[in-house]
C-alpha cells in the first residue's frame, strides 16, 4: 500500500520549502532554527516520505540510549547472536549496524529508507554510512538499529543518533538504573512524545533489589512526561554468559518484537501511530523554522536601515556640501578670483580683441587658462567632498553593522576594506565630475546657439561661461564668512550678471538648476554603487522574500491534503 500522491506531493513541498530557507544570518535563534530545519528534511527524506511510498514495508526499530546503557549487549541477547559489537571503549558503536532477515535485505539495501546513507555488509565501522547485518535471528517484517549514543561525546555520533531516531517506527530506548532521569534521555524522549513516536523503553542494568522501587519511579515519570502508553522492559543487572544476557531477561522484550514481526495488524498500528505522530508534528516544526526566518527578515532589515541611514546621511551631506558655500573656499576661491579678475576681466568683455588676446597668449606661453584652472579647482574640490562621505558613510556603516545582530559577522574580517571606499571609487569618482562639466558646456553650447546670444557667448568663451554656471550651482554664501564672503559674494554676482545679460535671468536659473540636477544625480549613483557592497553582502545572506508565506502554504496544503486522505 502507499499514500495517496497527493499528500506525498504536500509533503515534498513542505521539505523543499523547508530545505530552501535562508539561515545565514547569526541571529539568537539562527542555530535552534537550522537544527530544527535539518531535523524536518532529515526525517522527511529519511523516514516520511520512503514510509508513505511503502506502508507494508518492514517496520524499522531504533535502538537507541545513553553511552554505556548497554544496547549493542540487549541487541545480539535478544536476537542470541552477535551482530554488533560491544566493548569497554567509549562510544563503542560508531557506525550504526541495521539487522534483518534475509528476506528483508532488498527493502533496506537501496536507499528506500536513510538514502543518504551508504550500505556495507562487511565489518567494522562505515563513515556516516550503515552496515546491513542479515539474520535468520530476526523474523521477516521487522528490523533492529543500533545507533550511537545520543550523548557520545563525539558530535558527528550525536547527529546520526538523533537522525536514525527521527527515521523510526519504534523507538526501543535504553536507559540505566543510575541514568533513567538524565537530561539528555529525557530531552530525547520528549521528542518521542511531541512527534507521537511509538516507544518502548528499556530500564537496563538495574540492580535486582531495587527493581520494584526503580520500576515504578520510572513509569511515574514516562506518565507524568504524556508517555504512559509506552513499553517498560526492566533488566536486571546480571552476570553475562557467552556475551549475552540471561534469556529470562530479555524474553519479554524478545518476545513482543516477535510478536510486532509476526502481526501485520499490530505493525500496521505501531506504522500508522508514528506516521501520523510524525505528520502533525510537522505543523508547529515548521511554525517554528518560520518564526526563525522571520527573525532573519527583521534582523535584514535592521542592517539595512542602517546602511540606508549611512548613505542617505551623505547624500544630505553632499547636498548641504554643493549648496552651501564651502566648495568656494581655498584653492576654488582663488581660482575664482584668477577668472573674475578686476576691472580689467570686466573691460576685457567689452572686447572681442581682448578675448582673443588672452587666449593667445595662454596658447603662446603655454600656461593654462584662468577658466581651465578654475575647471581644474572645482573638480577636485567636488571628489574631495564625495570621497569624504563616501568614506564617512562606510564606516558609519560597519560601525552600525557591528553593533547590531548578525550584522558583525558578515563584516567580521573586512572591517579594513568595507569602512572606507572601494578601490575603484577615486576614478569614477573623477570621471563622474569631469562629465558633469563636460555636461555643464553643452548646457552652455545649447543655450547659446541662437544667433543673438552667440557674438556676446564667443567674446566670453564657453568655457568661462560654463565656470559661472557652475560657480552658480556652488553660490550659497552660508558656509563662509569675512572676506571670503566678501570675495565670493560680490564676484558669483558679478558673474551671474553677466551671465544674465548674455542669456537673460530666467535662462541662467534654468543653466543653474539643471547642472545642479545633474551633479545630484551623479553622487547619488557613486554613493549607490558604494552602498550596494553592503547591500550585496545582505542579499546573499538574508532571506528569501517569500520564504515565510511559501511555509505557511505549504503547511496548510499538508493539513488540508491530510485530512483529505
Amino acid at each position: 500500500m502507499t499514500a495517496p500522491v497527493l499528500l506525498t506531493d504536500a509533503l515534498q513541498e513542505v521539505r523543499d520549502a523547508v530545505a530552501a530557507v535562508p539561515l545565514e544570518l547569526a541571529t539568537p535563534a539562527r542555530e535552534s532554527t537550522v537544527r530544527t530545519a535539518r531535523a524536518v528534511v532529515d526525517q522527511v527524506d529519511d523516514y516520511l516520505l520512503p514510509r508513505l511510498r511503502d506502508l507494508d514495508a518492514p517496520l524499522l526499530a531504533v535502538v537507541g540510549g545513553s553511552t554505556g546503557a548497554g544496547k549493542s549487549t540487549l541487541v545480539n541477547s535478544v536476537l542470541g547472536v552477535r551482530v554488533t559489537t560491544p566493548g569497554v571503549l567509549r562510544p563503542t558503536t560508531r557506525a550504526p549496524v541495521l539487522v534483518c532477515s534475509p528476506v528483508d535485505v532488498p527493502a533496506f539495501s537501496g536507499d528506500r529508507v536513510l538514502p543518504g546513507m551508504p550500505r556495507t555488509t562487511g565489518e567494522g565501522d562505515v563513515a556516516g554510512g550503515l552496515r546491513l547485518v542479515p539474520s535468520e535471528a530476526l523474523p521477516p517484517g521487522l528490523a533492529l538499529i543500533d545507533a550511537p549514543d545520543v550523548d557520545s561525546v563525539v558530535e558527528a555520533n550525536r547527529d546520526l543518533a538523533g537522525q536514525l531516531l527521527s527515521a523510526a517506527d519504534l523507538w526501543v530506548f535504553v536507559t540505566t538504573a543510575a541514568r533513567y532521569a538524565d537530561a539528555v534521555p529525557w530531552d530525547l524522549l520528549r521528542t518521542a512524545q511531541e512527534r507521537g513516536t511509538a516507544l518502548a523503553v528499556v530500564l537496563d542494568r538495574t540492580p535486582p533489589e531495587a527493581v520494584t522501587e526503580v520500576a515504578a519511579d520510572l513509569a511515574g515519570m514516562l506518565q507524568r512526561g504524556g508517555l504512559g502508553s509506552a513499553r517498560l522492559f526492566v533488566v536486571e543487572e546480571r552476570p553475562l554468559t557467552d556475551g549475552f544476557l540471561p534469556l529470562d531477561q530479555v524474553g519479554p522484550l524478545r518476545d513482543w518484537l516477535r510478536g510486532l514481526a509476526a502481526d501485520q495488524e499490530q505493525r500496521a498500528a505501531v506504522v500508522r501511530q508514528t506516521l501520523a505522530g510524525a505528520l502533525e508534528s510537522l505543523d508547529g516544526r515548521v511554525t517554528a523554522v518560520a518564526a526563525g526566518v522571520e527573525e532573519q527578515a527583521a534582523t535584514a532589515t535592521a542592517l539595512r536601515d542602517a546602511a540606508d541611514a549611512a548613505y542617505d546621511g551623505a547624500r544630505h551631506a553632499v547636498n548641504e556640501g554643493v549648496g552651501n558655500g564651502s566648495l568656494l573656499r581655498g584653492e576654488v576661491l582663488a581660482r575664482w578670483q584668477d577668472f573674475v579678475g578686476t576691472g580689467e576681466w570686466m573691460r576685457s568683455l567689452q572686447s572681442r580683441v581682448g578675448w582673443l588676446r588672452d587666449r593667445l597668449g595662454a596658447a603662446l606661453s603655454g600656461r593654462p587658462s584662468s577658466a581651465d584652472s578654475l575647471h581644474g579647482a572645482l573638480e577636485s574640490g567636488v571628489e574631495t567632498l564625495l570621497r569624504s562621505e563616501a568614506e564617512r558613510a562606510a564606516d558609519r556603516t560597519v560601525t552600525a553593522w557591528r553593533s547590531l545582530p548578525g550584522g558583525g559577522a558578515l563584516v567580521a574580517g573586512r572591517e579594513e576594506e568595507l569602512g572606507t571606499v572601494s578601490p575603484d571609487f577615486a576614478p569614477v569618482a573623477a570621471d563622474e565630475v569631469r562629465d558633469w562639466q563636460g555636461y555643464v558646456l553643452e548646457l552652455v553650447r545649447e543655450e547659446g546657439a541662437g544667433k543673438r546670444s552667440q557674438a556676446r557667448l564667443l567674446s566670453w568663451g564657453v568655457n568661462g561661461a560654463g565656470a559661472v554656471v557652475m560657480v552658480a550651482v556652488f553660490a550659497s554664501t552660508a558656509g563662509l564668512s569675512g572676506a571670503e564672503l566678501a570675495i565670493a559674494g560680490g564676484t558669483t554676482a558679478v558673474g551671474q550678471r553677466v551671465l544674465e545679460a548674455v542669456f537673460g535671468d530666467a535662462a541662467v536659473r534654468a543653466l543653474a538648476a539643471r547642472a545642479r540636477a545633474d551633479l545630484d544625480a551623479r553622487a547619488d549613483r557613486l554613493l549607490t554603487a558604494e552602498q550596494d557592497r553592503f547591500d550585496e553582502l545582505l542579499a546573499a545572506a538574508a532571506e528569501a522574500p517569500d520564504a515565510v508565506q511559501r511555509l505557511r502554504a505549504a503547511v496548510a496544503a499538508l493539513a488540508a491534503a491530510r485530512r483529505s486522505a
